[in-house]
């Protein structure tokens, strides 16, 4: 799920994370004598609350990862042929993507041997537009084998986290697709990294905007696999779980600190639906 060409706060309003949203900064009081070389045990707390807490979004997004590919592996295999990667072309690139992204090897058996059982229904891909806080537009991406059911519980997600549906093509026209990867990596790799990428397709390279160092560095749908394969030659190291083929806004809108809020709401919330995969 992305959020529209209309959001810039705190944080992306993307199950697909937009780059460069700006992030909401806080300030430093006192004088500099009484803050110098001081760690209280407020900011000890804070900072192991912070750690937590991006270890279990850390944990949610492989969790959504996992189940994703899941459902790609069964939808590969009923609908390319067999479960035979050799023979089977969709499904080979499905597992080479999925290896690729460390997705456990037993998963993927389980769900290779799902897809055999006769009882199993087809997944369908599907997007729903919709429009949170602020007049920010949200994209949302759903992989599911009972479209009544992912339908209605989007929409009640939407409609209770004061959100409103969108008509098909009101909010998609402001996005368009691009290979996002994120690099675990020192700030002064810059250079590096920029030549790498620019040789290897890379639109653009920006700072991570999460806290961590690295970088993320956008590509065109056509060159994201490869400039992956380029980055990874070169010694660096790809977060897993931030890289991926997201809807990216064409122009931002800012909002006040209370829409970003609600729609960082209704974005958790959707995440947390097991229809929802971006």
């Amino acid at each position: 799920m992305s959020a529209c060409s209309s959001f810039t706060s705190r944080a992306s309003l993307v199950l697909t994370r937009v780059p460069n949203a700006p992030v909401r900064k806080a300030t430093a009081q006192g004088t500099p004598s009484s803050r110098r070389n001081v760690i209280s045990p407020t900011c000890m707390g804070r900072k192991a609350a912070k750690v937590a807490k991006t270890k279990q979004a850390g944990e949610a997004k492989r969790t959504k990862l996992y189940g994703k590919y899941g459902k790609l592996i069964v939808t590969a295999v009923k609908q390319g042929g067999g479960a035979d990667p050799v023979s089977n072309m969709q499904l080979a690139k499905v597992l080479g993507d999925a290896s690729r992204l460390s997705v456990p090897r037993e998963l993927i058996e389980r769900n290779i041997k799902r897809a055999t059982d006769t009882t199993q229904l087809d997944f369908m891909e599907l997007t729903y537009e919709a429009y949170g806080a602020g007049g920010v537009g949200i994209i949302i991406e759903v992989l599911t084998d009972n479209v009544n059911r992912a339908a209605a519980e989007t929409r009640s997600i939407v409609n209770k986290a004061g959100g409103k549906m969108a008509e098909a093509g009101s909010v998609l026209f402001n996005f368009e697709r691009k290979g996002i990867i994120v690099l675990d990596c020192s700030a002064d790799k810059e250079d590096e990294v920029f030549e790498v990428a620019a040789d290897a397709g890379g639109d653009d390279i920006i700072p991570r905007d999460d806290g961590e160092e690295g970088f993320t560095v956008i590509t065109e749908v056509a060159d994201f696999i490869g400039c992956q394969r380029a980055l990874a030659d070169a010694g660096f190291t790809i977060n897993p779980d931030e890289t991926a083929l997201k809807m990216v806004p064409l122009a931002d809108v800012e909002v006040d600190d209370d829409a970003a809020d609600l729609n960082d709401a209704l974005v958790e919330k959707l995440l947390e639906c097991e229809e929802v995969d971006a």
